[in-house]
């Protein structure tokens, strides 16, 4: 509280008070280095550059606020649901930093407004809403530590946005959003069991891997074959907005296609009849 008394007083001597209210009506607190938010707000496509020339933009933030957001979220949800099994835990922060619920937030606590980004390269990306709030929370870290941060996940975001009793029962069919996904891009994907074992009580358990284009994606284990595909491609699901990952993907997508038309272009020989035998000149 005091805090905040001091930010406000040293507001009155700022001269772009309006952007220190716009970060207020998010945050709940008035930032220290304001510098920090509006570079999370700034996608790799927009053209703003140090003065030596290097790219100004969120990617690194984003990275940071991925990590941060995973454990506040694990935190929070451990919390919140004591006694909960492992899965359970995993299974409900999924759901909450899953790109589609990222997506919503961003919309919902404004920033999608004021993130800048070049329309020609960043119209159709469906990540653009998601990385940037996951970049804004990496600039709250940044600027008032972990404290903080978790403080404005938990009362701005968590107890405003989500119901996390309604969360946590809600069934996403990871595999079913994965096939759609690949379908949609031909892309090719693979549910493979790797292994099956008894548990110390003696129950099978089965462990299935998916793979994207041949590239191992994520594994899961299960008490039945469609727990472990779900909880595998529920793994799977997380890898594709990686950048990296994505592209070796499209790489080995393109070496797949390669391959398919070099084939189709390939001409058949046409087939000889086998010489006949003095035994079969004999028959005739």
């Amino acid at each position: 509280m005091l805090r905040n008394q001091i930010d406000k007083i040293r507001l009155l001597f700022r001269k772009d008070k309006e952007s220190y209210l716009c970060f207020y009506r998010i945050l709940g607190f008035y930032p220290r280095n304001i510098q920090l938010y509006k570079q999370a707000l700034l996608h790799k496509s927009n053209s703003i550059r140090t003065e030596k020339g290097r790219p100004i933009n969120n990617e690194r933030m984003e990275f940071l606020g991925d990590a941060v957001l995973d454990a506040i979220v694990g935190d929070i949800v451990y919390r919140r649901f004591e006694g909960k099994r492992e899965g359970f835990l995993t299974n409900t922060r999924s759901k909450i930093v899953q790109r589609e619920t990222l997506n919503k937030l961003a919309v919902e606590i404004g920033i999608d407004k004021l993130i800048k980004y070049s329309v020609r390269s960043s119209s159709h990306n469906s990540y653009l809403y998601g990385n940037a709030f996951e970049a804004f929370v990496g600039a709250v870290y940044l600027d008032q530590g972990y404290e903080r941060c978790k403080q404005f996940i938990e009362k701005r975001i968590i107890n405003s946005y989500i119901d996390l009793e309604k969360l946590s029962q809600k069934e996403v069919n990871f595999k079913s959003k994965l096939i759609e996904w690949s379908q949609k891009n031909h892309i090719e994907l693979s549910f493979e069991l790797i292994e099956q074992f008894n548990d110390k009580e003696g129950s099978p358990v089965f462990q299935t891997e998916v793979r994207v284009e041949g590239i191992p994606a994520g594994s899961g284990t299960g008490y039945s074959k469609k727990e472990s595909q779900q909880n595998a491609a529920q793994k799977a699901s997380g890898k594709i907005g990686n950048k990296d990952f994505m592209q070796k993907v499209n790489d080995m997508k393109a070496e797949r296609l390669k391959q398919v038309e070099e084939a189709a272009q390939t001409p058949v020989e046409p087939m000889t009849p086998a010489a006949e035998t003095p035994e079969e000149e004999a028959k005739d």
